[in-house]
């Protein structure tokens, strides 16, 4: 089974605060547990919602000085 974290420990684990993962569950971004009446975060979705939302760098070509027509 997955481990099951606390928000307080999906805010540490993606270097935010504890209203950003809350926004998260609010807006049904990110997949939670609840557990009674408190609210869990599988490890497993705070990986996938790292991944869907990690921007690649863009590789630019090189530009060289152009002359004058």
């Amino acid at each position: 089974m997955d481990r099951l974290l606390t928000v307080e420990q999906v805010a540490e684990l993606l270097g935010t605060g504890v209203r950003f993962p809350r926004r998260l569950i609010e807006e049904r971004r990110i997949v939670f547990v609840k557990v009674g009446r408190h609210v869990r975060i599988p490890e497993r979705a705070v990986e996938a919602y790292v991944a869907a939302n990690t921007v690649e760098p863009v590789m630019l070509r090189p530009t060289g000085l152009r002359k004058a027509a």
